[in-house]
């Protein structure tokens, strides 16, 4: 069961190509800081922009640096079902722990099609499929009762809800029960998700913050509610901030104001706005990993 703080790692670029430099860095940082899993070429690592060598490159990079020290899910999802099993069969021969599977996009499919778009990924792979629900971005809302037809599939274990209600995380857990891995997809109700039966979060945060965003999970795990509590009243500043505006730009701005990597992203993705990177700032100093000074 794939369980704590996993990130959904940024991709860094560096003059409009990968930085594989960057990217293995922040991949070997991420582990000594504690983080429990990583999530490359997710919507956080600009997926839709990659190309398939890059997607690929990006994938056996994480995969390389883990070195089987933490499970590595590839995101390895598409509109298209062709698509979605090529990147998938790939990052299994990679050598991935999992694959995160996000439901289609832009084409909208009905219920039954999601269902078959995951058994036609399902049947060509042997590694663990985690479902990827986050209706804000794709416009398909994956129902209860379509998981659970799913999660009879033999390689479907999970999901990644990033639906923000945490009525679904119950509902799923009536459906499959306890053995169905549930992860958060946002960090701000992460700590209500896991007290509602969730094992962890696929977090966006954790890749300027991981040390404090594992200690968050970790303490949940335990059912330390009240340490969760008080790490959640401190990070829920840089929470809010990294959503300020479109995801991943903020986050990667705060990466570059720590050193991690450059800022840059891809079109139609544009660099965050002076307000923006200020209200970045503050939260990055508040939180305690920029020093005030250097925000202002």
């Amino acid at each position: 069961m794939f369980k704590g703080s996993i990130t959904a790692l940024v991709t860094p670029f560096k003059n409009g190509l990968l930085d594989e430099e960057a990217l293995r860095r922040l991949v070997e940082w991420q582990i000594t800081e504690g983080t429990h899993g990583l999530v490359p070429t997710g919507t956080t690592g600009e997926s839709p922009t990659l190309n398939f060598d890059e997607h690929k490159r990006v994938i056996d990079v994480t995969i390389e640096v883990a070195r089987g020290r933490v499970p590595v899910i590839a995101g390895t999802g598409s509109n298209s079902t062709d698509e979605a099993i090529e990147l998938s069969t790939h990052a299994e021969k990679s050598g991935a722990d999992g694959i995160l599977i996000v439901n289609p996009y832009y084409n909208k499919p009905t219920q039954e099609g999601l269902y078959h778009h995951f058994k036609a990924i399902n049947d060509k792979v042997g590694i663990p499929i985690v479902i990827y629900n986050i209706p804000g971005r794709t416009n398909v809302d994956m129902s209860v009762a379509t998981m659970a037809r799913i999660f009879e599939l033999k390689n479907v274990v999970g999901v990644k809800d990033a639906t923000a209600n945490l009525a679904r995380v119950s509902q799923q857990r009536d459906a499959m029960g306890p053995e169905f891995n549930q992860l958060s997809g946002e960090d701000a109700t992460a700590l209500g998700f896991i007290a509602h039966g969730g094992h962890g979060c696929i977090s966006v945060a954790s890749n300027v913050a991981p040390r404090l965003c594992s200690d968050l999970q970790n303490a949940c795990l335990k059912g330390d509610f009240a340490t969760a509590l008080k790490l959640q009243d401190r990070l829920l500043p840089l929470f809010d901030a990294l959503f300020v505006e479109t995801n991943p730009g903020p986050v990667k701005y705060a990466a570059s104001r720590l050193g991690i990597c450059s800022a840059e992203m891809r079109l139609p993705m544009v660099p965050v706005t002076d307000a923006g990177k200020k209200v970045v700032d503050a939260a990055l100093a508040k939180v305690g990993l920029l020093k005030a000074a250097a925000a202002e």
